[in-house]
C-alpha cells in the first residue's frame, strides 16, 4: 500500500498505463490522430466515462485544511503537497494538492486518468475518496490508514526540526524557486558537510556542530519520501535525547 509520500504520481503515472483498456484497433482509414491519444482522424474524442467519485467543493478542503496551512501539512513530493484532514463523518484522509506546475496534461487528459483510477479496486492502492478542480486546482482525496497516520506524524515532526535548524517555514512563496518548499530546498544540504549552509542565519555560527549534524540527519530521516524507511519517534526521540543539555561551543559525545 502506498504511504503518505507515495500518495503521489503512481495515481496518474503508471497505473494508468496498468490498468487502461487496451486500444480499440481502428477500421481501415481510420487511424489515430498525432497530435493526442484517444482522437480518430475524423475528430471524434475518445469517450470518457463519468467520474465515479464525488467532486468535494473548494471551500470544504480549505475548511478541513486550514486553507491547506501549515498545521495540516503532513508529507510532500515532486507532484505537490499532502495535507492530513477529517472528514465531517468522523473519517481521516490524505488530500494532496497537486503542483500545477508538474504537468502539462491538460484538463481533458486529467479527467480520463481520474475517471480511469476512481474505478480502481486494489488492496495496493489508497482509496480515491474524491477530487477537486475548481479554480485551477487539481486536488485528490484519499482515505488515510492508521499506518499513514503514525508516520505522516513523523514526517511532521521532521518538518518542525527543520523549522528550527533553519529558521524558515515550512513553504513559502515569497522565496525564490527552488526554495519555496523547506523539505526541497533543505535535504540535499542535511549531511554533515553541508549543514553549516541551510543553519538559520540568526545563529551567526554560535552552535555545536555535531550537535547540529545530528539534529539535521535526524530530520533528514523523519522527512524521507518513503514513508516506511521514516523512524518510529521512539528512535526519533532517543536519538535526541543526547543533544538536550548541550550548549554552543560543546558538543555531545553520545
Amino acid at each position: 500500500m502506498l504511504c503518505c509520500g507515495g500518495v503521489e504520481e503512481e495515481f496518474f503515472g503508471p497505473p494508468a498505463s496498468q490498468h487502461a483498456a487496451p486500444p480499440n484497433r481502428a477500421a481501415p482509414g481510420q487511424g489515430r490522430d498525432p497530435r493526442g491519444p484517444g482522437t480518430m482522424k475524423s475528430g471524434a474524442p475518445a469517450k470518457v466515462l463519468p467520474i465515479e467519485i464525488p467532486a468535494i467543493p473548494l471551500a470544504e478542503l480549505n475548511r478541513l485544511t486550514s486553507n491547506f496551512g501549515q498545521k495540516a501539512l503532513v508529507g510532500e513530493g515532486s507532484y505537490g503537497q499532502v495535507y492530513q484532514a477529517t472528514l465531517s463523518t468522523g473519517e481521516p484522509v490524505a488530500i494532496k494538492k497537486l503542483d500545477p506546475s508538474a504537468s502539462n496534461d491538460p484538463d481533458s487528459d486529467f479527467a480520463a486518468q481520474l475517471s480511469m483510477v476512481s474505478r480502481l479496486k486494489n488492496d495496493f492502492f489508497l482509496e480515491l475518496l474524491g477530487y477537486c478542480l475548481e479554480a485551477n486546482n487539481r486536488i485528490l482525496v484519499y482515505a488515510m490508514t492508521g499506518q499513514l497516520t503514525q508516520k505522516s506524524d513523523v514526517y511532521s515532526f521532521g518538518v518542525i526540526l527543520l523549522e528550527l535548524l533553519t529558521g524558515r517555514k515550512p513553504v513559502d512563496h515569497t522565496m525564490p524557486k527552488g526554495q519555496q518548499s523547506l523539505v526541497t530546498w533543505a535535504t540535499p544540504r542535511l549531511s554533515e558537510d553541508k549543514v553549516k549552509q541551510c543553519v538559520d542565519p540568526k545563529l551567526e555560527n554560535d552552535f555545536p556542530p555535531k550537535a547540529v549534524a545530528k539534529l539535521a540527519a535526524v530530520a533528514a530521516l523523519c522527512v524521507q519520501y518513503e514513508a516506511d524507511f521514516r523512524p518510529n519517534m521512539t528512535i526519533v526521540v532517543k536519538a535526541l535525547q543526547p543533544l538536550l543539555n548541550t550548549k554552543p561551543g560543546q558538543d555531545s559525545h553520545q
